[in-house]
């Protein structure tokens, strides 16, 4: 049991290695070539969106989260385009209109109104129409309006002071750095009574990912040193914690904190907003109906704001303000935008997405489990179906936490990651199947105490060579030896000290001989070496040269003790001496007891 727990730790310790090796690879690769490090971030960055926008698209399948009933758009949809076009024979209309649009809802009390419109400098023609509309503005003071900033040159236009009443205060406790990700330089002004007036006046801007989807929304932005809020941010705001409270903080979490809403901020500093469905979704009223009980048309259903948030922008396509968001590719509009920022605020449920340091955990917790599936599994098979049913769950659970915990981790690295650690755990057990033959050949090949070959594998290799000698009509030449006084030194020294002997004899015959010479323990304290093609005089020479080798060494019997030690040895050369493993061995081992009968320490002869 513990040595299969052994070698299952050797073999998840060796996937890791080859893990840790794919990955060094890879971050050099990027590092030395910006160009693919770009292609490979862009296209991660696109794929993981992609599976941000399926999984919200999912949960508005199951209907969650669901828009506040609170919150209506109501809308220049086309209908209202063209009866206000004809009507008035231009566009934009009278700005005295939207004035008699305020008055009618504030009439109901609604709790805010929002203008996803941009009041810019109107023709002379229409300078009165603007004075009515300014002043019905800023008769509220629940009346929002938007304002955009850009980066235009001086030369086009002059940037211009805003108000101080128009920032706000931020501590920033992060690291996020908003005046170098969302800092303008210049602004797109509206009607300087509004800007001077008591109208709240927010920030428009938006910003599309790489790929051209709006899936985010910077709450902050940066205009000449000061900050200032996101139109639907300032209204949300407001809202939930009062007029009054413009002080914010954003946390060592990145989390931007107003009041009691938390909203956490990307590296960019922006919110991820959590969808509640394609366009429509919120309550949408058209314009149209409000101009017509205006002007004391009679109207299908009666139209209540009373307590309502409503936010005043275009739907119509003719206005080209659609946008492209992870539940709606195309003829989504802007101000349905703001109605899902203001709604995650009142939800209180902007989507989180995990950190670097937290992915790489993930991917690492990833690797381990697929690498532990692989390496516990009996089966090619069985591994495969689970790493699959593995991926399936955490594709699961990836959905789940971002239905229930508003979490977004990543999907595209970590399933990916699951592929790789796949194939690199095969190969792990590849290499460790490879690493436990070969351990299970040296088992059975390899005396454990010399580390020669033993005497089954001499056997063998003396038949192997005697074949190969028969077809190819080469000599081959048998050296046997024998350590003198063997016997006598274990009981003089002990069988450690004999042990130790044993060992440096072998290492010296082994050092002594070719790399093609067999050296092998043939049994006791008798080894044997097996030189291919050897004729019978340079088998001699070399017997002759490691019998001085082994005398002339001091050898180590323990802590304290060393001396001398010498060999016989016995030398046989086929087909000479004979023509199977039988004659070669017997002959071999006569001119070793000739030696042995002689004198010892010498290379004995057959008389």
């Amino acid at each position: 049991m513990k040595k299969f727990i052994k070698t299952k730790w050797f073999s998840f310790g060796t996937y890791i290695l080859l893990v840790f090796a794919t990955l060094l690879i890879g971050f050099v690769l990027l590092q030395n070539n910006k160009s693919l490090n770009k292609v490979i971030t862009s296209f991660f960055e696109v794929a993981e969106n992609r599976t941000f926008d399926y999984r919200q698209s999912l949960r508005i399948i199951h209907k969650q989260p669901l828009p506040n009933k609170d919150i209506v758009i109501l809308a220049i949809d086309d209908a209202s385009f063209e009866m206000l076009w004809d009507k008035y024979g231009e566009w934009p209309i009278p700005r005295n209109v939207y004035a008699q649009l305020i008055n009618r809802i504030e009439k109901d009390k609604p709790q805010a109104i929002i203008f996803d419109l941009m009041f810019i400098k109107s023709m002379r023609a229409t300078l009165e129409a603007d004075k009515v509309l300014t002043k019905a503005m800023n008769s509220y003071n629940n009346i929002y309006t938007g304002m955009n900033f850009d980066d235009q040159p001086t030369d086009v236009r002059l940037p211009i002071n805003l108000p101080e009443r128009l920032s706000l205060k931020l501590e920033n406790k992060s690291n996020i750095d908003i005046k170098k990700n969302r800092s303008f330089s210049n602004c797109r002004a509206i009607l300087s009574e509004l800007i001077n007036g008591k109208v709240n006046i927010g920030i428009t801007n938006v910003f599309r990912s790489s790929d051209g989807i709006i899936r985010k929304v910077a709450p902050l932005m940066e205009y000449k040193g000061n900050y200032y809020p996101y139109l639907s941010f300032l209204a949300g705001n407001d809202y939930l914690n009062g007029s009054d409270k413009n002080d914010f903080i954003i946390d060592r979490n990145s989390n931007l904190i107003a009041g009691d809403t938390v909203i956490p901020l990307t590296n960019e500093g922006e919110a991820i907003l959590n969808w509640y469905g394609e366009s429509k979704t919120h309550t949408v009223i058209p314009l149209y109906k409000v101009i017509n009980e205006i002007e004391g048309k009679s109207v299908s259903e009666a139209i209540d704001f009373k307590d309502k948030i409503v936010i005043i922008g275009t739907t119509a396509m003719a206005l080209h303000d659609t946008k492209s968001v992870p539940i709606q590719s195309e003829v989504y509009p802007g101000v349905e935008i703001h109605a899902t920022f203001f709604n995650n605020m009142l939800d209180n449920n902007f989507i989180k997405q995990t950190e670097k340091f937290t992915n790489c955990l993930i991917i690492l917790a990833v690797v381990s489990i697929v690498g532990f599936i692989v390496m516990l599994s009996s089966s090619t098979v069985i591994a495969l179906l689970s790493t699959v049913l593995f991926a399936i769950a955490y594709l699961f659970i990836s959905y789940y936490l971002m239905e229930i915990a508003n979490l977004w981790i990543p999907i595209v690295m970590p399933i990916i990651s699951v592929i790789i650690a796949f194939a690199l755990s095969f190969l792990a057990k590849y290499l460790i199947k490879s690493r436990d033959f070969e351990y299970q050949y040296k088992l059975a090949t390899i005396d454990g105490l010399t580390e020669l070959y033993n005497h089954r594998y001499f056997q063998e290799t003396l038949k192997n060579q005697i074949e190969i000698s028969k077809r190819y009509e080469q000599p081959f030449s048998l050296i046997i030896i024998d350590i003198d006084f063997f016997k006598k030194f274990n009981d003089t020294y002990g069988h450690q000290a004999g042990d130790a002997v044993l060992k440096q004899v072998a290492q010296t015959l082994k050092k002594n001989s070719r790399t093609t010479d067999v050296v092998c323990r043939y049994g006791g304290e008798e080894m044997s070496i097996i030189l291919p093609n050897t004729n019978a005089e340079e088998a001699l020479f070399n017997a002759n040269r490691i019998c001085k080798a082994v005398a002339e060494k001091d050898f180590q019997f323990n802590a304290t003790q060393s001396g001398k030690v010498t060999i016989s040895l016995g030398v046989s050369t086929y087909p000479n001496n004979g023509e199977t493993p039988q004659d070669l061995i017997e002959f071999a081992d006569k001119g070793l007891y000739y030696a042995k009968e002689h004198g010892r320490n010498q290379v004995g002869k057959n008389e």
